[in-house]
């Protein structure tokens, strides 16, 4: 299992990084990203706090990690220079929370996410088609994710990707022990998105494609 997306003590979740990283390891995960919460309060000590993290338990851990934030709530104009900023302290997967249906986000965080080039946007919601051929065009992955919630727009999200070809990977949105998933779970996600069995592989493929941008091994 892939998971480019993970909250950690340093924002809402309820782990330190070594310990989930621990048990991701435990739980059969290969790779994982630290993506925690951030805006313009919090991103100067979260980011450079998962950079250490990660730069201080590689040699030691037995799976890749990779350090990464999620940009979350932050205005759509002001998006673009988070990501920015996100991406100089050292992130090197941004995601950007986008318009789930789970909570109030400011109607334009999907568009602004993508027109930033972030890596990820997260539960998009009802994106639409414009806002999904723009992500196709730029690169940005959609998300499907295991999350209770966000996880109720995964269908018009696989529909919509798999009709114009736009990249899909899926996360976790991980905040305790138990949103771990194993790969077999992760597949039957995929299947209840109503992605083909033929396509699964490929989706699952897409998270690797994103850890070979960051230039890590």
């Amino acid at each position: 299992m892939i998971d480019l997306h993970m909250h950690t003590l340093l924002s809402d979740g309820v782990l330190l990084p070594s310990e989930l990283i621990q048990r991701a390891y435990s739980s059969g995960y290969r790779a994982l990203a630290l993506t925690d919460h951030v805006d313009m309060s919090n991103i100067d000590f979260v980011i450079p706090r998962i950079a250490h993290i990660v730069k201080e338990i590689s040699e030691f851990s037995g799976l890749t990690v990779i350090p990464g934030a999620e940009i979350t709530h932050v205005p759509p104009k002001l998006i673009s220079g988070m990501v920015q900023k996100a991406r100089a302290l050292g992130a090197k997967i941004v995601v950007v929370h986008g318009e789930t249906l789970a909570e109030p986000v400011a109607a334009g965080t999907n568009r602004a996410g993508i027109e930033a080039g972030a890596d990820i946007l997260s539960h998009p919601g009802l994106i639409n088609l414009e806002d999904v051929m723009l992500a196709k065009e730029r690169g940005v992955t959609l998300e499907i994710t295991s999350r209770k919630g966000h996880s109720i727009s995964n269908g018009h999200v696989a529909k919509i990707a798999m009709e114009t070809g736009a990249m899909l990977v899926i996360n976790t949105d991980s905040h305790a022990p138990e949103d771990l998933i194993t790969l077999e779970r992760a597949r039957i996600i995929l299947r209840a998105s109503g992605i083909a069995e033929k396509n699964i592989d490929q989706v699952l493929e897409n998270s690797e494609k994103l850890i070979d941008k960051t230039g890590r091994d």
